[in-house]
């Protein structure tokens, strides 16, 4: 019986000729990730456990990027806590003040990850890196424990679903459009455990910051991870940049599974997901010009704040003005990347329409600071999930949508399709 992307990974760090669904196994990692909320309950539980070492020193990374810069005490004390840690071990990569981005554009940005690797994370979204051909996840904090301790952990072995890309996306369409459109497809909870693997001719119309976009929200279908084919844009991304040797891994032509569906790239819209799953999903066909009514738009985020994203929202935004009432926020996803958007006049773009630039930070994203929704206040959001309370106060909602969306919606105050601003997508 063949093997999917995945399930050639997963037997190769087992140590074992194959693997089959539902399979346990015990895997070594090629990297253990943590933030500061949730590694200080991992260095607690290896404390604890009266663990005095780790597995590798340049295998391990410490991004503090949710509440960093510290919004309060508790905050501080937290990446306090990490960064003696850090100290302690020689940790290579820790990431602080000055030199931090959000963890899933930061990790493949400095080639922590790539082709071929088995990564997990204490944060759901760790999947971001299958985007690269590696088969990375999330895990809770005592997993992240025994894993920098040990660099092992154990795995049931996902089934998968397979995602056929044809066609080119048209317009202002982007990876985010994609995603939406899968999980409104198939639900939250569509793809629960199973690995999502991308393929197709319609792939190689997807830039790096796209595939790491789709990766990044598979886990909002439920999936283990998402997975995508290495080729020539992974090659070249990878260049350079990945530390370490690529493995490439292709899915063996009668690999199982679990169910296929083709998908027209050419065919889809900007899409939006209202309130309150990613599941709620619309095209801005299928919304009216003045139907939702903003009070904030965020552009940003470990899924949607990379170069690629900024540069949609500036050419939306050049020359415009963000609409009164209106508060739109900016966070670049890494120092590298402000510092080129600064490079590339996109931030003066930003800030003569009326928009504020932030440093790198999770924090509007889950509703911890910089941008925190008051009572029956409306986001247009550019990140990944729009629960009840997510981004503040529980009566609050959240439409989660592509940065071209974003900032035309800024512009307008309503959600608006980007295309109805007549500005160049530049694609």
């Amino acid at each position: 019986m063949g093997m999917t992307m995945t399930q050639k990974i997963l037997a190769a760090h087992a140590g074992l000729d194959s693997v089959v669904a539902g399979q346990l196994i015990e895997a070594k990692l090629d990297l253990v990730l943590g933030n500061d909320i949730t590694s200080p309950v991992a260095i607690n539980e290896l404390e604890k456990a009266g663990v005095d070492k780790i597995f590798d020193r340049e295998r391990i990374a410490l991004v503090m990027d949710h509440f960093t810069p510290n919004k309060d005490i508790k905050a501080a004390q937290q990446v306090k806590k990490v960064r003696t840690f850090a100290q302690k071990y020689d940790v290579l990569n820790y990431f602080d003040v000055g030199q931090m981005g959000i963890e899933h554009a930061l990790l493949p940005e400095q080639g922590l990850v790539g082709p071929g690797d088995c990564v997990i994370g204490a944060d759901s979204h760790t999947c971001t890196y299958g985007a690269l051909g590696a088969f990375s996840t999330g895990v809770g904090s005592t997993d992240m424990a025994a894993g920098m301790a040990t660099g092992k952990t154990w795995f049931k072995v996902p089934s998968a679903i397979k995602f056929v890309l044809t066609g080119e996306p048209q317009g202002w369409v982007t990876g985010k459009d994609v995603i939406l459109h899968i999980i409104g497809m198939i639900g939250v909870d569509g793809a629960r455990y199973k690995s999502m693997e991308f393929t197709g001719d319609g792939v190689k119309h997807l830039s790096m910051d796209s595939r790491l976009c789709i990766a990044n929200m598979a886990i909002e279908a439920g999936a283990k991870n998402g997975i995508f084919p290495v080729d020539e844009i992974t090659e070249e991304y990878c260049k350079g940049r990945f530390q370490r040797m690529p493995v490439v891994y292709t899915a063996d032509e009668d690999a199982v599974y679990d169910e296929t569906y083709t998908i027209d790239l050419s065919a889809l819209r900007p899409t939006v997901a209202f309130p309150h799953l990613p599941e709620n999903t619309k095209t801005v066909d299928e919304i009216g010009p003045q139907e939702v009514k903003i009070d904030q738009s965020v552009i940003g985020s470990c899924t949607n704040g990379r170069l690629e994203d900024l540069r949609a929202a500036a050419a939306i935004l050049k020359g415009r003005k963000v609409a009164k009432n209106v508060r739109c926020i900016v966070f670049p996803g890494t120092q590298t990347i402000y510092l080129q958007a600064l490079r590339e006049g996109l931030l003066e773009i930003f800030v003569e329409a009326g928009a504020v630039v932030s440093t790198p930070t999770c924090g509007p994203c889950l509703g911890g600071h910089m941008g925190i929704l008051a009572e029956n206040e409306k986001a247009v959001s550019t990140t990944n999930r729009n629960f009840i309370g997510r981004m503040g106060h529980i009566t609050s909602e959240i439409y989660l949508a592509s940065p071209a969306v974003a900032a035309a919606s800024a512009v307008t105050g309503y959600i608006t399709d980007p295309g109805a601003l007549g500005a160049p997508c530049g694609r």
